[in-house]
């Protein structure tokens, strides 16, 4: 925690003790900040993650939170039967657009898309994967929208890669079709993931400052837990440069997901750890801390902390 309380509010971590959540999405849209997520289950399937659908919380001083909600599901998607996983949201021309990796009947993963008027939902499917390469690597979608209007989607595990989505936002550019960035050690470091760098899955892609941050789930080589890592770019493209670790592995899951936001005048970022009562790998629990950039833009390691004050 980074800010004096001078008597203001504080909200404790997990953000929400109800139920198990993961991989936290948060989207600002006017005053309100809305926070996308998973669900695990309480009853796991064959001993693995257990996850139907997607859940939206939103608040304006970050202490008080407003629950939606499952504000989109598996039961949506016709085409999908499994693994409802790490989601990231964006606004475009009025619609806001829900980006989901689900596992397909009878396939790989893919990338579904959900679209709704509302930050809240109801989201319908997009009715086809928007993204599919019938291997394994379509997970994790994080979406942003340049200063161009140009906007990109990137995912995956264990390699990054990307499209540019069409301003309708649910298709993207054929010909440039989809991009496998380079894996690396210059890029993500040395690591013990499949391709010898430190990525190994849940991107965040966000640029401030003339400066673009990829901040993804991360192995060193010792593969035990992921801890959370970012690299940086002057292009949207890449190439990216290794900025360093931005939070360590202790959670008490082996999974974690980034999501950064910038929230009436202060920076955030939303992780997951197993914190609620049963929590462990497959039991997770959103939570978020505040955190201040460097001069150059750099980011010093964030420590896992109590919770938040209220803003205003």
């Amino acid at each position: 925690m980074n800010q004096a309380s001078d008597n203001k509010a504080f909200r404790t971590n997990p953000i929400v003790t109800k139920m198990y959540t993961a991989d936290p999405a948060p989207m600002v849209h006017g005053d309100t900040l809305y926070l996308y997520t998973t669900h695990d289950e309480d009853e796991l399937v064959d001993n693995f993650y257990t996850m139907y659908d997607w859940c939206c919380f939103s608040t304006k001083d970050m202490v008080n939170w407003t629950d939606h909600g499952r504000i989109f599901s598996l039961n949506d998607i016709e085409w999908a039967d499994d693994r409802a996983w790490a989601p990231q949201a964006v606004y475009r021309n009025g619609k806001f657009y829900l980006y989901c990796p689900v596992h397909k009947i009878n396939g790989g993963m893919a990338i579904a898309v959900g679209v709704s008027d509302s930050p809240t939902g109801p989201f319908t499917d997009l009715g086809h994967p928007l993204v599919e390469e019938d291997d394994w690597n379509d997970i994790d979608p994080t979406v942003f929208i340049d200063d161009d209007g140009q906007a990109y989607l990137y995912f995956g595990n264990p390699e990054l890669r990307y499209v540019l989505l069409n301003e309708d936002m649910v298709s993207y550019n054929q010909e440039v079709g989809i991009v496998r960035v380079p894996m690396t050690t210059e890029s993500f470091a040395k690591g013990g993931h499949t391709t010898g760098t430190s990525y190994a899955e849940g991107p965040w892609f966000y640029k401030r400052n003339q400066l673009y941050y990829m901040v993804y789930a991360a192995f060193g080589t010792d593969m035990d837990c992921e801890h959370l890592a970012y690299s940086t770019s002057t292009s949207p493209t890449g190439p990216w440069v290794y900025g360093g670790v931005l939070m360590t592995e202790e959670g008490g899951t082996y999974t974690n997901h980034p999501g950064v936001a910038d929230f009436k005048g202060h920076s955030y970022l939303f992780y997951h750890t197993g914190e609620l009562p049963g929590g462990n790998l497959f039991h997770r629990s959103v939570c978020v801390a505040e955190f201040t950039y460097n001069e150059d833009g750099s980011i010093n390691t964030i420590p896992k902390c109590d919770g938040v004050y209220s803003v205003s």
